[in-house]
């Protein structure tokens, strides 16, 4: 049994925060995805024709996680938010990444609505995950650097199972051990928001959007939700 968790203290912190777990099972990610594809195209052709601009630190919800990032003491024009750092690419280059079609799908829908994504391999989490502050002695290995152990900062807020540290500054950079790959057959996608306002509209939309994404390619898509009111679920 996995279970995801949101801390008593992170909850407390962040009362708007709201959190979409979409597990996908049996998952088919080594070959194509058409409707990503076509959903990359148009967001990338949008952007090219001015139709779509990155949102300003004014929008809600970017302002909304730069004072998160702000509250448990990271710079977020330093250490961006997922969501930042994507529109921005996408803003400069034109382009999005082309990755993996799990990590490009969520990818899509994580621009499309301007909240922050990310997945985990299931396979990898070692006992269950939990959404809470960094303390001493939490260490991390970064994405794309297997060889390199860093320790995360005392007070950030970060994703951690049972071994170590998971993300770094909440959504700024996934750990090696559990990046989602072709191969990976079970993941969990979360979708977050802490903007009080539409936010929670906004992350339901996205959650299903995402779900319906994945359905094609997975024997079975559950969507969970996580709030301080509701801070855990079982994930398998």
């Amino acid at each position: 049994m996995t279970e995801l968790r949101v801390a008593a203290a992170v909850g407390e912190a962040f009362p708007a925060l709201a959190v979409a777990a979409v597990v996908a099972g049996d998952l088919r990610g080594d070959t194509p995805w058409q409707e990503t594809e076509r959903l990359l195209a148009e967001l990338e052709t949008a952007a090219a024709d001015g139709d779509w601009t990155p949102p300003a630190e004014s929008d809600p919800g970017l302002a909304s996680w730069h004072a998160a990032y702000r509250a448990f003491g990271t710079n977020p024009r330093r250490f961006r938010p997922s969501v930042d750092a994507l529109c921005r690419r996408l803003g400069k280059s034109g382009r999005l990444p082309r990755i993996s079609p799990a990590v490009d799908t969520y990818n899509a829908v994580s621009v499309g609505h301007g909240l922050p994504a990310g997945a985990f391999d299931l396979a990898a989490v070692r006992g269950d995950v939990e959404l809470r502050f960094a303390g001493p002695g939490d260490t991390f290995t970064p994405l794309g650097e297997p060889d390199t152990t860093e320790e995360a900062r005392t007070g950030e807020v970060v994703y951690a199972d049972a071994a170590d540290v998971l993300t770094r500054h909440w959504n700024h950079r996934d750990s090696d051990r559990t990046k989602v790959t072709p191969a990976s057959r079970e993941v969990v996608f979360l979708l977050e928001t802490v903007e009080p306002g539409t936010g929670r509209k906004v992350l339901d939309q996205a959650a299903d959007q995402l779900a319906g994404l994945l359905a094609p390619h997975a024997a079975r898509v559950d969507t969970h939700l996580l709030t301080p009111d509701h801070p855990a679920v079982r994930l398998r």
